[in-house]
């Protein structure tokens, strides 16, 4: 009986995250044009099973945002995000980090903190996009700057991954799938109090 209950609460959990929290959580902030917008990269990972576009405001202009996304990286600024998970515990940069401020295709953006798994700068344009992925052509990292006004910008991330179901790394997959917008929706968070705080020491 106790397993019948565990198996009824398991598949009705199953059930909301995929019908109601999955599709909440893989647009998050973006509006329905943001969504259907075609951005740099769309056409690299055929039919992904993560597809991904989040998106925030920021009350600063693209100027002010670019240098941390061109900084972002585990054991480099961070990610803005929850540090004890991703960045061995150091804190991520509140300050433009000079050193880190050259981006250029082929870049490694490092994810684990040995810097030896991450994804690859494979294109960018100067202050609007940056585009990463791995070489098999199994995952894409887009960030996007639109500007709204002189003052402000919609900051649009969007992240396309093809699940190898049949591999180890599906475990990974799955728990990506589900704590992804944890990590990133406090990153984009992070992203917008350092670039609006930036915004306002330059307008001082």
């Amino acid at each position: 009986m106790n397993f019948i209950v565990a198996s009824i609460v398991v598949v009705c959990a199953i059930c909301v995250y995929l019908v109601w929290l999955r599709p909440w959580q893989l647009r998050w902030g973006a509006t329905d044009e943001e969504v259907a917008r075609t951005m740099t990269g769309d056409d690299i990972v055929p039919k992904p099973t993560f597809n991904a576009t989040r998106a925030v405001t920021v009350e600063a202009c693209p100027e002010h945002i670019w240098p941390w996304l061109v900084q972002i990286g585990c054991k480099r600024a961070g990610w803005y995000s929850y540090d004890w998970i991703d960045n061995l515990g150091i804190r991520s940069a509140d300050r433009i980090l000079p050193k880190l401020q050259q981006i250029y295709v082929g870049q490694l953006i490092p994810l684990s903190p040995d810097g030896r798994v991450g994804l690859f700068v494979r294109d960018f344009a100067e202050v609007k996009w940056i585009l990463w992925g791995d070489k098999k052509n199994e995952t894409t990292w887009y960030w996007g700057l639109y500007p709204m006004d002189s003052n402000s910008a919609r900051l649009i991330t969007r992240v396309h991954l093809k699940y190898r179901w049949f591999s180890p790394a599906i475990i990974f997959s799955l728990l990506l799938d589900v704590g992804d917008i944890i990590m990133m929706r406090k990153c984009m968070l992070g992203i917008k109090q350092r670039a609006e705080s930036l915004a306002k020491e330059g307008t001082a």
